[in-house]
């Protein structure tokens, strides 16, 4: 089998790159801070322009009809220019759910997601808060772990938390359950349940990515320019060694990333491990090359102006988005040594097949 992505694939991830070059740099990201949402419709707009959230909707519904496969390269692009619209949870989550759920509400809102006018924000009954709430048209949240509705949001509340990473729109999200908003429910609504965290882990880890290639660019130009005994101090053996390290990291996770992309694309059985290895591996990269990062900046890196700020806190963000460190860590721990796949909420696969 071949897992070299084609030329398409490699072209889409290069547009979406030199798009983000332009439209999403330091400087506007900045300008986003400072308003109320921390959101660009405009931004949005234009992102759905270049096909990226319908990457992942059926050519029916307005799509591009790929797989996860395809998406995990523009994802890097994503990470890389440090973008914090709500392409995982709309595009790389909420889309393939509501494909799944299918009926009227994918005819509905599938079409509307694909065009940019539309964005909908997705809970789960692992995580605390939800994503981009205050911003979403339509909001899919678990009701415990059996059962998954579908609101707007003129139907929520919504109450907004505190965050680390000025980029980042966290909120607790109240809800009056009814036969009427449930999508889902049991085996089927588990089963949406564990193919959304999945989902969400492995488009955080493909950002996580690019994150850290970016933190390593900054490390290198900064390290490029700052003299000392009149010479580059990356030049020193030290410096060297901090960024070969972070380098190491990245190029070991990447490849994780990438088969955890074809295991979510084709439903492999150990899709879960695959997504939690991959999580782990490239958040841990992301992290360590804040911190290598932030050390060869020295004092300097503490200071608000650097745009090392913003990649280091995206790099936090991601590393807590969809699971935390120890909660995949221990999806691989038993995973290796119980033979146990995480398919639900509170399922393994062993449970799933017996419930067949």
């Amino acid at each position: 089998m071949d897992f070299r992505f084609d030329e398409e694939q490699q072209l889409l991830q290069s547009t979406v790159r030199h798009f983000l070059d332009a439209e999403c740099t330091p400087a506007v990201l900045r300008v986003l801070w400072e308003s109320e949402t921390a959101r660009s419709p405009e931004l949005w707009k234009k992102l759905a322009a270049l096909g990226l959230t319908g990457l992942l909707i059926p050519e029916a519904q307005g799509g591009m009809g790929l797989d996860e496969t395809a998406f995990v390269l523009p994802l890097e692009a994503c990470g890389h220019a440090g973008l914090a619209e709500p392409v995982v949870a709309t595009a790389a989550v909420a889309a393939p759910l509501l494909r799944e759920v299918a009926g009227a509400l994918a005819d509905e809102w599938l079409p509307r997601i694909a065009t940019g006018d539309a964005r909908v924000a997705v809970g789960h009954p692992t995580l605390s808060f939800v994503e981009d709430a205050h911003q979403a048209d339509l909001l899919l949240l678990p009701r415990g772990e059996d059962e998954v509705h579908a609101l707007p949001r003129s139907a929520v509340q919504v109450s907004e938390q505190p965050a680390n990473d000025p980029s980042l729109r966290i909120a607790s999200v109240a809800f009056d359950a009814s036969d009427n908003s449930c999508v889902a429910r049991g085996k089927k609504a588990r089963a949406l349940f564990a193919a959304t965290l999945d989902r969400g882990a492995l488009a955080s880890a493909a950002q996580a990515l690019g994150v850290c290639e970016r933190l390593l660019q900054l490390a290198v130009s900064y390290t490029s320019e700052r003299h000392q005994f009149g010479q580059a101090v990356g030049s020193f053996q030290a410096v060297k060694h901090h960024l070969a390290n972070v380098k190491l990291k990245l190029e070991y996770a990447r490849p994780l990333v990438q088969r955890a992309a074809h295991s979510v694309a084709k439903a492999s059985a150990q899709r879960a491990l695959h997504v939690s290895m991959a999580k782990h591996a490239a958040c841990e990269a992301a992290v360590f090359g804040a911190k290598q990062t932030l050390q060869c900046h020295g004092a300097i890196g503490y200071t608000w102006e650097q745009d090392l700020h913003i990649f280091m806190r995206r790099a936090w963000s991601l590393d807590h988005a969809w699971g935390s460190s120890s909660f995949h860590l221990e999806r691989v721990r038993r995973a290796l040594l119980e033979g146990a796949f995480a398919i639900g909420p509170g399922a393994t696969f062993q449970e799933e097949q017996q419930d067949d």
